[in-house]
Order: structure tokens, then C-alpha cells, then sequence
């Protein structure tokens, strides 16, 4: 899946895209949209979603969410 697509898909959900930049280390991108979730997309085609807001997210994209920290 591709930055593009994710943004189209949760966008189109009706959660609005609040930041989208490039990680900290340059191998990927990473997503923060207005229901608190975020999405860390590698160029590898790796994705995760974490945050308030994960749960949905992954459901509206068919992936794992990352663990919950305790």
C-alpha cells in the first residue's frame, strides 16, 4: 500500500489528515490524522497504526495495529 492510498482511504472515511512528512530517518512516511491515529508507512511497504484513533484506522486499511504499551 502507498502513502497515497492510505491518505485516500481514511480521508474518504471522514477522518481528515492532519500531518504527513517523511520519518526521522528518511525510509518512510508518517501520517497523523484527526481521530488521534497514526500511521508510520515504510518505503518497504511496512505499516503500522498506532494512537487513539488506531483501531479504526487499521480497520478502514485491513492491518495490525502496533501493541499497547502498559
Amino acid at each position: 500500500m502507498d502513502v497515497d492510498r492510505i491518505v485516500a482511504l481514511v480521508t474518504a472515511a471522514g477522518i481528515e489528515l492532519t500531518d504527513r512528512r517523511r520519518n526521522a530517518k528518511d525510509d518512510g512516511w508518517s501520517l497523523s490524522f484527526a481521530n488521534g491515529a497514526t500511521v508510520e508507512l515504510g518505503d518497504d511497504g511496512s505499516a503500522r497504526a498506532a494512537g487513539k484513533g488506531a483501531r479504526t484506522v487499521a480497520r478502514l486499511l485491513d492491518m495490525p495495529t502496533a501493541p499497547r504499551s502498559t
